[in-house]
Formats: structure tokens, sequence, C-alpha cells
């Protein structure tokens, strides 16, 4: 099972720049020098054992999560799809067998990388539910101890909600480190974005301001700001 998801697989802030990602996840790495005999074959088997048995631990972990996502992207349809793709009669339906197929992972496989990615699409459902307490809470869990790649993700929601409640001062915060700190998935341009989207009405100076710096750029990066600039005279 491969380790890459591609950018769709995640859901984000909905102006954010679409990128590729890959998700790293980490390995114990063991060096030691052994003397004798019988001693040093046994202790190396042992260290070959358990270096394949992580290894098959991680490529289940990423099956489940893998068979998570495909249920998460699952098309809606009355009837079976003709290509035989997986489908469900209701969202309603595939929300539900989303919501258990994450809630497995996360709980079966807590701690692991895998388990930060599940509780970040549980956060992600929660939010649409409406539920957001629930939502801030696994967002949090996410930021404080994913890899940087998916904590920058949570950050990102984390913001979104925070403008959302009108606690502009916390979302601009974390934007702004965002954009200090940017990664694979959150890109200095995608988080100087979001912060100028959402200080338009607030503080329309500091937004103009951002955008201006995102148009000196080129490519779509540039025509997105320059859209962006273009809602200030309407």
């Amino acid at each position: 099972m491969p380790s890459n998801y591609s950018r769709k697989d995640l859901k984000t802030d909905k102006f954010a720049v679409e990128v590729e990602h890959t998700v790293d996840f980490f390995s114990l790495h063991r060096s030691e020098v052994i003397r004798y005999g019988a001693i040093a074959v046994a202790v190396m088997l042992v260290a070959v054992g358990i270096y394949y048995y992580r290894a098959h631990q991680h490529a289940v972990r990423e099956e489940k999560l893998a068979g998570a996502m495909q249920v998460q992207e699952a098309q809606v349809s009355p009837g079976p799809s003709p290509t035989g793709a997986l489908t469900f009669p209701t969202e309603d339906a595939k929300r539900a067998e989303a919501l258990k197929a994450f809630t497995k992972v996360a709980t079966e496989d807590a701690g692991s990388e895998e388990g930060y990615i599940a509780e970040y699409y549980l956060a992600s459902i929660a939010a649409d539910q409406g539920k957001v307490d629930e939502a801030k809470k696994r967002f949090q869990m996410v930021s404080d101890n994913a890899g940087k790649n998916f904590s920058s993700l949570a950050k990102l929601s984390i913001a979104q909600i925070a403008f959302s409640e009108n606690r502009t001062s916390d979302g601009e915060k974390v934007l702004r480190g965002l954009m200090d700190k940017p990664t694979e998935l959150v890109s200095k341009e995608q988080a100087t974005f979001s912060l100028a989207r959402n200080l338009m009405k607030s503080n329309p100076v500091e937004a103009r301001k951002l955008l201006n710096t995102l148009v000196k750029q080129t490519g779509n990066v540039s025509q997105v700001a320059t859209g962006a600039l273009g809602e200030f005279s309407q």
C-alpha cells in the first residue's frame, strides 16, 4: 500500500491552493555493535524480527486508513456503480460509514501518524455536522501530536474556526505561524492568502498588503490573489 495521499483527499480551507503531499512516517533505527557469537546472533534475530513486525504493522495501518479514505471519497448513487466502484445510497449512509471507518483507525492506531490522519478526518466530519467543540478538540490533538505536515493542516482548520468565532487575533496568530514555518501541505502562500481573506473586513489595509505580496508572484498564486483584490472594488 503506497503512503502517498493526493491533496484532494484532504479537507482544508476552501480558498487554499491545491498541493500534492506525501505523508512521512518514521521508523526506529538500530545501530549496535555485537561482539560475541551466539548472543550476537540471538540479538540480531530479535532486532530483525522487531523490524519486520513494525514494517508489517505500518502497512496494516496504511491499508486501514486507505480503506477509510475510500469510503470518504465514494459516490452517492441510488444503484450500484457500473464500474464496480464503492457507492452509498445516501449521503447520510456514506457519512455514517466514514465515521465508523475513521473512528476504528483513530482508536486502534492511536498515537501513530495514521491515527492522527484519521483524527483529522473525524474533526472535519464533526465540523460539517456543526459539532464545533468536538472539531476543535480533534484538530488540536492533531496539531499538537501529528507530524509537521498534518499538524499544519490542523492548524489551518483551527485558524478558520477562530475567525468564524470572531477570535481574529487567535486566527491571525496561527496563520502567521504557518507563514513563518510552511510545510509541504500548507505553503507560505496558502497561509498568506487565507489570512488576507479573513482580514478583508476587519483589517482591509493589511489584507491588501498581504495580497499584493502574492500578486507579485507567478502562476496561479498571482491570479488568485489578483481576483481577491478585485473583491475590494465590488
